[in-house]
């Protein structure tokens, strides 16, 4: 007999799958909204920007200056 995760503990819940633009506080889904990350500063800082803010910043890192990359 196998035990089931419930509640936030779930693997289904969407706070496993939740992240926040760090500019504009966006709530993004992985998986359902268009995400871009920083490669470098995304253990640092959680640097995840939604597509609006990406379009505002050219496309680079307003930390470090590289180039943002979506994730799939």
């Amino acid at each position: 007999m196998s035990i089931k995760n419930r509640g936030s503990n779930a693997y289904g819940h969407l706070g496993w799958l939740t992240v926040y633009c760090r500019i504009c506080n966006r709530k993004l889904v992985i998986g359902t909204d268009i995400i871009y990350k920083c490669p470098k500063c995304e253990k640092k800082y959680s640097a995840y920007f939604c597509e609006a803010d990406k379009r505002g910043l050219k496309g680079k890192c307003p930390y470090c200056g590289t180039e943002l990359v979506p994730i799939l």
